[in-house]
């Protein structure tokens, strides 16, 4: 008897969701499909029942982010439009740039995990990375409201210090210096949004 649609989507969400995390601990490289249909409890030859390739499997793993462990994520520090437009900048801002999204390793932000792998990757990818920045943008433009004419380019730079404070965080093995970076990309990004640091 043929498995419902139902089951199928389940049983993609689940290779979807084990890639995510293989790929943000490993990278796209070192990761194997039979790794991911491990890690899934499948065996290999299901694979091509869902997916093309792992080109397509990491596209997807990139953009699943947003609506599955990013939205826990949102959650998990009061990131919510129940808030004000200041004051959900402000949980995005104390979240992103946290020890806690710091220390993460399975379940951090594509963006953070896979810049170097995205750039070498193929246009799906790309577009799929860069749908989560222009999500987070969109956040941080439009929480600005009509106090900064230049809401753009603000949102854009406060993307970039916590993207790139949390990049830099990571690679360094020295958890004082790591721990100065993030903070100093957090201060910044708050003064930026005009939002007082809570540090």
């Amino acid at each position: 008897m043929p498995y419902s649609a139902e089951h199928k989507q389940q049983t993609r969400s689940r290779i979807v969701e084990s890639a995510r995390i293989l790929f943000n601990r490993h990278g796209f490289t070192d990761v194997t499909i039979n790794q991911i249909m491990s890690e899934a409890g499948l065996t290999r030859g299901g694979f091509y029942s869902h997916f093309k390739n792992k080109e397509q499997l990491y596209a997807e793993a990139v953009s699943s982010f947003l609506q599955g462990r990013g939205a826990d994520w949102r959650d998990e520090f009061g990131v919510t439009n129940a808030r004000s437009s200041v004051e959900m900048a402000k949980q995005m801002i104390n979240g992103y740039l946290s020890s806690e999204h710091l220390g993460d390793l399975e379940g951090q932000c594509p963006m953070i995990a896979l810049p170097s792998d995205v750039a070498r990757e193929n246009p799906a990818v790309q577009e799929s990375y860069e749908h989560l920045l222009t999500a987070m943008v969109h956040l941080f433009e439009t929480s600005l409201g009509n106090n900064n004419n230049d809401n753009r380019q603000t949102a854009l730079a406060i993307a970039s210090l916590c993207i790139g404070g949390m990049v830099l965080a990571r690679t360094v093995a020295n958890d004082e210096l790591a721990n100065e970076v993030r903070n100093a990309a957090h201060n910044t990004a708050l003064q930026l949004a005009s939002l007082d640091s809570c540090f």
